[in-house]
């Protein structure tokens, strides 16, 4: 499982959002952390409405009183400023992947607009877009009494194709390991959901479209059962569901429903912004939910 948690922080209390979820994902699967803070060249002298760390001292000093306060003493917390300060602060952490070798990074989102925001040319987005190593997202504590977190329910969504297996690897691994129960979901489209060239052929040819559909939701049914089986096997707690409609939403929705402490799927971040924006499932899944999301990079 994860060994080392990487966590960007760039001085403001929403960043900090995320130190809840590191803290009990380093505490449960023994990892170490390093807190890492890059300076930004010519930055504003706020950021999120909060003084900008532009100093390398004062960025020490604040990473070692973040270390004191949200972790317990005897922890294995390194801090890390980058020497330099940089223009561009998401290639700077996507950078320091190689020099520190993390296998998970988790980052909060920013901004009122929530995940959109985030997704749409953010800092967080581009260290999504490296492709290279998972990313766990951490929504904006609406609250400072929201100190607590504990990984009781993972939810999985999937397509059922094999190349994306990979994030449903890592959501039964996490779940055996957080001793946590594992929801699977697919989600088969609709004639009134499919966009595209399936959309038109659905208008010219709607009753073996519908036929079509009905296939793939036979199909994507016997692949969750078979993964679910899998998974049974290896002692995780599993339930697995087909819906039809729209995949963000019902996915959203059976967040809500289950209570998911996490959402984890595989992830084509590499196409880009824009494209990731307008064409990924994932990427209009966090829009519609507050729930934390672990992005899985799949090749």
């Amino acid at each position: 499982m994860f060994r080392h948690i990487l966590i960007p922080l760039d001085g403001s209390v929403l960043a900090e959002s995320a130190l809840p979820v590191a803290e009990y994902l380093s505490r449960v699967l023994g990892a170490r952390i390093t807190l890492i803070h890059v300076i930004e060249k010519d930055a504003a002298p706020s950021i999120h409405g909060e003084r900008h760390l532009t100093r390398h001292e004062e960025a020490e000093v604040y990473l070692e009183q973040i270390r004191r306060r949200a972790f317990p003493a005897g922890s294995p917390v390194a801090l890390h400023v980058h020497e330099s300060a940089v223009k561009n602060v998401a290639q700077g952490i996507v950078e320091h992947q190689d020099e520190l070798t993390p296998d998970l990074i988790v980052m909060c989102s920013h901004g009122r607009g929530g995940f959109r925001d985030l997704l749409f040319g953010s800092i967080a987005q581009q260290v999504i877009t490296s492709g290279r190593v998972p990313v766990l997202l951490v929504r904006p504590q609406a609250t400072e009494s929201e100190e607590h977190f504990e990984c009781r329910s993972i939810l999985a969504p999937t397509d059922g194709r094999s190349n994306h297996e990979k994030g449903l690897l890592t959501a039964a691994r996490l779940a055996q390991a957080t001793h946590a129960r594992l929801n699977l979901i697919a989600v088969a489209p609709t004639l009134e959901t499919l966009g595209g060239r399936p959309a038109a052929t659905g208008r010219f040819m709607p009753g073996a479209t519908r036929a079509m559909l009905e296939m793939v939701e036979d199909e994507l049914r016997s692949y969750l059962e078979g993964m679910a089986e899998r998974f049974q096997e290896e002692g995780v707690p599993v339930t697995a569901i087909v819906g039809r409609g729209d995949p963000a939403a019902l996915i959203a929705r059976n967040a809500e429903t289950t209570h998911a402490d996490l959402i984890v799927f595989g992830t084509h971040g590499k196409a880009g912004t824009k494209a990731f924006w307008a064409h990924s499932v994932g990427a209009r899944l966090l829009a519609q939910t507050s729930r934390p999301a672990l992005l899985v990079p799949i090749r």
